[in-house]
């Protein structure tokens, strides 16, 4: 009878939601209205990076989450973890789904409790998604967001569908009662799972209510270890000592950090990538180009990292793996500025005024214009003596 119980708790959550309608919290903040031939029209809260307005050129990542009341959550963290130049979190698109609208909940339910009824995903795949993409300039990276019933489905997703997102985070999902059939269905459909590297950042807590999913979380847990294949990185958090609400705070900010960790961070030197060479660094970049990330991220900082190791000992041989790194990027101003600094190491100051000048064009921020400006200016006054 309790389990009973705990199963219709959750169903009310996932078809009712929220009884108040999530608050319009910034000025870019709009309804995407998005039609389909499986329910009624249903208006999408969608918040857009501050710089979408002002960069016509640039495409954005996409995070979905499905619980109303989540979207004033995401659209905050967001804001405050990729205003400081993309960093720790990727500008990004927040979209999360409709309050209260029947349809959709009743998707939600056929998903959970009936194996096999994949019309939440036909949902996504054929008019939710394609709704995002057709309205926004996305670059084809989707997040999908979940929390207790929501993480559940963001699991059912990524083992039915995995292609619909790059990165699922679920955290404390309801698993138990065969909920949407994630624990039969799991061990089959990941080990075949294919395609492009997927990443998955599943969380739990020793909290009262987390323990009423422990069991089932052990055995997904269990699951992915025995069953996972190389194309999906998935990565296992327990936040012990923090509160349940807490959670999807938690798992949003930590997830966050995990996945874009391999953009933001720069290899070693004396990594296993890097003491191969420069060319195995531009490999690695094109593979998470390719097949992570499906854009561009530059090798540039791992590159001058592995030519400033060179710097002090072999200068010509850091000026090589520099410009690597700028025949890898191009528009980057930082190789630039370093080759300069290493011809200018090497007494060579009519390339170091070379490199640094085209530093110095290339790039708008004030405060490296004003450095690099200085710098030029160094190398000129030294070109007289």
């Amino acid at each position: 009878m309790k389990k009973l119980v705990i199963l219709a708790c959750m169903l009310q959550l996932i078809s009712i939601q929220v009884l108040a309608a999530p608050k319009l919290i910034a000025e870019n903040t709009e309804l995407l209205t998005v039609n389909s031939n499986l329910i009624e029209k249903a208006d999408f809260v969608v918040t857009l990076p501050p710089s979408y307005g002002k960069k016509s050129d640039k495409q954005y990542v996409v995070l979905l989450g499905l619980h109303p009341r989540s979207h004033a959550l995401l659209a905050g963290m967001h804001d405050w973890m990729s205003h400081n130049g993309d960093w720790p979190w990727l500008e990004t698109i927040i979209v999360t789904a409709p309050d209260g609208h029947k349809g959709f909940g009743e998707l939600k339910v056929s998903a959970i409790k009936e194996q096999g009824n994949q019309k939440l995903l036909d949902y996504f795949e054929q008019d939710l998604l394609p709704a995002i993409d057709n309205k926004y300039r996305t670059n084809g990276f989707r997040i999908f967001n979940g929390f207790i019933g929501d993480a559940g489905l963001g699991l059912y997703t990524l083992i039915n569908r995995p292609s619909l997102f790059n990165a699922y985070f679920a955290a404390s999902p309801a698993l138990s009662q065969d909920f949407a059939y994630v624990i039969q269905d799991a061990p089959k459909k990941l080990t075949a799972m294919q395609g492009k590297s997927r990443f998955l950042y599943m969380t739990t807590n020793d909290s009262k209510h987390d323990q009423q999913q422990f069991a089932s979380f052990a055995q997904m847990e269990a699951i992915l270890k025995a069953n996972a294949n190389e194309t999906l990185d998935y990565r296992i958090k327990r936040f012990d000592g923090s509160y349940y609400m807490t959670q999807p705070v938690l798992a949003a900010a930590y997830g966050i950090e995990a996945l874009f960790d391999d953009y933001h961070q720069a290899l070693a030197a004396d990594s296993e990538i890097s003491k191969q060479g420069p060319t195995a660094i531009v490999a690695h970049y094109r593979y998470l180009s390719e097949q992570k990330y499906g854009f561009k991220v530059p090798a540039t900082r791992s590159l001058i990292k592995l030519g400033d190791s060179y710097l002090d000992t072999e200068p010509t041989k850091a000026i090589e793996v520099y410009k690597v790194a700028i025949t890898d990027d191009p528009s980057t101003v930082s190789a630039y500025d370093a080759v300069a600094s290493a011809y200018a190491k090497l007494g060579d100051i009519e390339q170091a005024i070379k490199y640094q000048g085209l530093a110095l064009d290339k790039t708008n921020h004030s405060f490296y214009k004003k450095k690099y400006s200085e710098k030029l200016a160094k190398y000129k006054q030294q070109s007289k003596l």
